[in-house]
């Protein structure tokens, strides 16, 4: 199923994501992993894109797609970055997700190499140049990303909403958003004039240490009230999960009252941290 059919419906979804194991790091039991989330029913599951690329001899994003949804019937979304890719390794790669009946593809640039190596000199630029090769090869429903607090990289959060326009002309048809922690950036998000359906992207923080990285990826601002539990509850491993548990929950259960019909969990391979939220919204979601 093209994601677009399913956020065409009014009726609320929850969708968790999954990443492949890193090179070295062989995850024998990823087909378990994505077996438990997907016994989960989420409406999709994406994958994140593999570490070191298709090469590195473990599990690749192609792989795990596919061990989501022809092995345990469950929509994938495949990431796919083209930050150090050139254009044939893309098409490469968009020939591997059609052959196995991938249709969803979330578009993105990707993190920038620490060595400053880009761009490739026959690769690409931006997300839109990637989503415009996409549309061109045909077939795909193309997705990307945003951040309600406005990209990192953006001087100003205007001029984030106007790379998302881009965006949507080069044929994004739906966005994912960032992890945030405060609702209300992400209905200033919807104000936009942005009229593609927006995903809304939920971290259930779950680790005190996760902190920091968090902060350095996406930008996030933390707000008083969940800066707060970390600093109460930091010594409790126990009591820091619980209460990352509840404040995502929290945080859906405001998205889906305003008018937020999608979201989407990240995580981390976790599938007991995604069933105990969705367990927690069993009525919710009915």
């Amino acid at each position: 199923m093209k994601l677009t059919e399913l956020l065409q419906s009014n009726r609320p979804t929850v969708s968790c994501e999954l990443f492949p194991p890193k090179p070295g790091t062989a995850l024998l039991d990823a087909p378990s992993v994505v077996r438990r989330m997907a016994a989960l029913h989420p409406a999709y599951m994406s994958v994140t894109c593999s570490a070191g690329g298709s090469g590195n001899g473990g599990v690749t994003t192609a792989d795990m797609a596919n061990e989501v949804q022809n092995i345990n019937g469950i929509t994938a979304l495949a990431h796919l970055t083209c930050v150090a890719a050139t254009r044939d390794e893309v098409r490469a790669s968009l020939e591997d997700l059609k052959k196995l009946g991938i249709e969803n593809i979330l578009a993105l640039r990707g993190d920038l190499p620490r060595d400053g190596a880009f761009p490739h000199p026959d690769g690409y630029h931006h997300a839109s140049e990637l989503m415009e090769e996409i549309r061109t090869f045909g077939g795909f429903c193309i997705g990307g990303a945003c951040y309600p607090e406005g990209h990192p990289e953006s001087a100003t959060l205007y001029e984030d909403i106007e790379n998302l326009k881009y965006k949507v002309d080069a044929g994004c048809e739906f966005l994912t958003t960032q992890m945030f922690f405060d609702n209300n950036e992400l209905y200033k998000l919807r104000r936009s004039g942005i009229d593609i359906p927006v995903i809304a992207g939920i971290m259930p923080v779950t680790n005190a240490s996760q902190i920091k990285r968090i902060m350095s990826l996406s930008g996030s601002q933390l707000p008083a009230r969940f800066r707060a539990i970390i600093d109460r509850f930091a010594g409790n491993p126990a009591a820091v999960k619980q209460a990352g548990i509840a404040y995502a929950t929290e945080q859906i259960i405001d998205l889906l009252a305003n008018g937020v019909d999608h979201v989407h969990i990240y995580t981390m391979n976790k599938p007991e941290i995604a069933g105990s939220i969705m367990a927690n919204l069993s009525e919710i979601l009915q």
